[in-house]
């Protein structure tokens, strides 16, 4: 047990606001920045020249792909904190409610990231991206012909907008009854206000679990719509909850570098924060490896296309990568209680792995386009460039552009979040419990 048990009243008020003269207050302007100079990289950096100053689609095509990657990374942030929130009413979590602000910060930016899938929508945007959207293609493919249904520009735009509304709706009722709470006058008002979060969670669960599985299957698994995963939702979801738990790694260590948070989080919450990083590391490692293997033992040429075009040149590197960064190496460096416990190490095995979901963004939406423009190649008689695409990664100014702008974004909505509010729930009921939270 702990030497001294802490009270709430024992917070100092500093250590749970942002200090003005810390960068942290300027962050809503700094990740505007980013955005606006990201963004501007990502739509008039120059082609990389080659077969993309030859045939402007085929640069179009690329320049959306990058931007579907970054935009699905910047999503996946947002997800993570609605999707924490939820669990920890849901489950009456006490250990976590000293972070959990943090993670309603994030929250908020889903449904404002959110609105950045508009332009894939928009004019012949979706058509650069999409193989679905091109008529053509329907018209003579007996496999999208079947699913012309639910692959078509209406039912996604429909889709589109029922997943804006649930994402908006979700996350700021959450955001906001939290905020409330910590205006609230009495203990009962407080509790009533615990209450309603709690009752939403279940409900909440669902919509978000059949929201984002859906919009998984719409922005990445029908950028090969002749391929098909009934867990592929689950995938991109074991992603999400292993890169946010170490996105709260990183916010809880540079906060208390800058004076904040001390005495609050301790290293029995980056003890759990560990814990949850390496069982979500293994948790994807068996999805993924089970989503592989239940196709490779099929054998069914529409769905191990999807994992052959991953299977060649820098692809087979990236696949690799993805497998050593994303499983063996976390797995093992994750595996003692010390090192879990050392917010000093943490930091950083939380740091490379927010970078490798953006690699596992990348691994999942670069290689259509990749595929796509190798077959258009084939069929126009370019075995050179169609081999070029088979086994090599482009990476171009747009794909750089757009990982700084939508990073910016997000970190100007969850700067602003952050410094409009105290970081921790202050009048939550069970905020002592969590203040003296032990792993045993």
């Amino acid at each position: 047990m702990s030497a001294h048990h802490k009270k709430v009243s024992d917070i100092d008020e500093k250590t749970i606001e942002i200090n003005k003269s810390t960068l942290w207050a300027k962050l809503p302007m700094i990740g505007a920045a980013l955005a606006v100079v990201g963004f501007l990289v990502g739509f008039f950096a120059p082609g990389p020249g080659g077969v993309f100053a030859e045939d402007e689609h085929l640069w179009h095509a690329k320049q959306w792909t990058a931007y579907l990657n970054a935009f699905m990374f910047a999503l996946s942030l947002g997800f993570g904190g609605l999707i924490f929130v939820i669990i920890q009413h849901l489950v009456r979590a006490n250990w976590s409610i000293v972070v959990r602000r943090l993670a309603e910060n994030a929250m908020f930016t889903l449904p404002f990231v959110a609105l950045a899938g508009l332009p894939l929508l928009i004019g012949d945007t979706g058509q650069a991206v999409f193989e679905w959207m091109h008529v053509e293609e329907m018209v003579h493919d007996p496999m999208l012909q079947a699913k012309a249904a639910y692959l078509n520009k209406s039912a996604f735009g429909a889709r589109y907008g029922l997943f804006l509304g649930l994402w908006g709706i979700l996350s700021l009722l959450f955001w906001k009854w939290s905020r409330d709470q910590d205006k609230a006058k009495t203990t009962e008002a407080a509790d009533a206000l615990s209450y309603k979060q709690r009752f939403l969670a279940p409900i909440a669960l669902i919509a978000f679990a059949m929201s984002m599985t859906f919009g998984a299957f719409d922005f990445m698994m029908s950028l090969d719509p002749h391929w098909f995963s009934t867990i592929f939702g689950v995938y991109y979801f074991a992603g999400i909850a292993l890169t946010f738990h170490a996105f709260l790694v990183i916010v809880c260590f540079f906060l208390q570098r800058s004076g904040m948070l001390k005495g609050v989080v301790t290293p029995e919450h980056y003890h759990d924060l560990g814990k949850f990083m390496f069982g979500f590391t293994v948790f994807w490692t068996y999805i993924g490896f089970s989503q592989y293997f239940l196709i490779w033992y099929a054998n069914i040429p529409e769905e191990t296309g999807w994992f052959q075009y991953r299977a060649h040149g820098q692809w087979l590197s990236l696949s690799l990568l993805l497998i050593f960064g994303r499983f063996i190496l976390p797995f093992f460096l994750l595996l003692r209680r010390g090192w879990k416990r050392n917010p000093n190490y943490l930091v950083w095995m939380a740091f490379f792995v927010v970078g490798m979901q953006f690699v596992d963004m990348f691994w999942l939406i670069q290689p259509p386009f990749a595929h796509h423009a190798a077959s258009a190649a084939a069929k126009a008689g370019s075995p050179e460039v169609a081999e070029y695409f088979h086994t090599s990664i482009t990476l171009t100014g747009a794909d750089v552009g757009f990982f700084i702008g939508f990073t910016g974004l997000f970190l100007a909505l969850f700067g602003w979040s952050l410094t409009t509010s105290k970081l921790v729930a202050i009048k939550d009921p069970r905020l002592e419990e969590s203040l003296n939270h032990e792993n045993f």
